[in-house]
């Protein structure tokens, strides 16, 4: 499972400095500030590796995020502890988000450190709760409605049937108890002050962490340098707006965190120029959304039918880009749709069909 967007449409990006040089390899780490690791877990997608993050704090360890449950991550993660961590136990585990290449082995932490405590944001830990418990459930009719009325197939309807449910086979147990983090919250770490920035729509309540002393943003997926994440409308709330969510996190990313700060992302290498990939990042949702009035103006469309207007690759035949896009897309609209600029209409079918306000 990829939290990553589908390319979006090509634009000129803005010129980022990375001064971290080469990512470390599996099993072995980085030191990108005084007592801060960056350590890169594999992952068995197109987007093959996730960064998490250790800080020394006094006799042990914080992580901030965990990795996917594989065999691999496992044993990458038996080599950090014995090597560059040097055996101290982790005393603490900081989930940036729910998805399971950032939750996924915070259970086998936890397990191995009996002393260590699962830190997330009370939305985060819920709804990932809510995904585990459906591991191995039918598909709901409520998913397959939604999906038709997007405009899929039923071979595409099949295979959403067989897939869902998949969530908790990339998770360990999750712990029954969690700490929670709020939007402005400090906590000390190794001696130094980290304050917790909210963010919402890449998911519900994503934790950032800024640490003005040592001049470092922890970004998780809310801000990653060469790569979007994924925005979406899911079955669970169809008339959900997370791009108007997401659009407004970054402005106030931008507002409440200095340019000068080095960007530990969750993906892609630790970067320089954060107010100038905030900038890119929102111009890149206008340019998409421009794309998509101009499509709506000129006809009727289904959530399937918009993918020309807002990404640079094609959507057919790939049943997992299916799915992002879809949710994307219906982001888009739903974001036309709240401030009054698209109109929604169903057909006999029980098909949704979008049209210029």
């Amino acid at each position: 499972m990829s939290d990553v967007s589908v390319d979006r449409t090509r634009r000129v990006r803005p010129v980022l400095e990375y001064p971290c040089g080469e990512p470390p390899a599996a099993g072995q780490a980085t030191e990108v500030a005084p007592g801060v690791l960056w350590i890169r877990m594999p992952l068995p997608f197109s987007l093959a590796n996730i960064n998490l993050w250790a800080i020394r704090d006094g006799e042990g360890w914080t992580v901030v995020d965990t990795g996917i449950q594989t065999p691999e991550t496992a044993t990458a993660w038996r080599e950090v502890l014995a090597g560059p961590m040097a055996g101290l136990p982790v005393t603490r585990v900081i989930v940036t988000h729910m998805h399971p290449d950032h939750v996924g082995m915070a259970g086998w932490l936890i397990r191995k450190f009996p002393g260590a405590a699962l830190w997330m944001t009370k939305l985060e830990y819920l709804n990932c709760r809510v995904l585990v418990a459906d591991t191995g459930r039918e598909a709901p009719e409520d998913g397959v409605l939604f999906y038709r009325r997007a405009g899929w197939n039923e071979e595409a309807i099949e295979h959403y049937r067989t897939r869902f449910g998949g969530f908790g086979k990339s998770t360990y147990k999750i712990p029954d108890s969690f700490r929670r983090l709020k939007d402005g919250d400090e906590l000390r770490i190794g001696g130094h002050a980290w304050r917790v920035v909210v963010g919402n729509g890449h998911s519900p309540e994503h934790a950032c962490l800024h640490c003005p002393e040592l001049g470092l943003l922890i970004s998780g997926d809310q801000v990653l340098p060469r790569i979007s994440s994924n925005v979406s409308v899911f079955p669970t709330e169809p008339q959900a707006d997370p791009l108007g969510d997401w659009l407004s996190s970054l402005a106030r990313i931008r507002r409440e965190v200095p340019d000068a700060v080095l960007v530990l992302p969750a993906h892609n290498e630790p970067f320089r120029g954060l107010h100038a990939r905030l900038d890119d990042l929102i111009r890149g949702h206008e340019v998409g959304l421009e794309r998509l009035r101009r499509s709506l103006r000129d006809r009727r469309c289904r959530a399937i039918d918009v993918f020309g207007a807002l990404f640079a690759r094609k959507i057919d035949g790939d049943k997992h880009l299916l799915g992002m896009a879809t949710g994307e897309s219906l982001a888009h609209l739903n974001y036309l749709i709240a401030r009054g600029e698209a109109v929604l209409e169903t057909d006999e079918q029980g098909v949704n069909w979008y049209r210029a306000a």
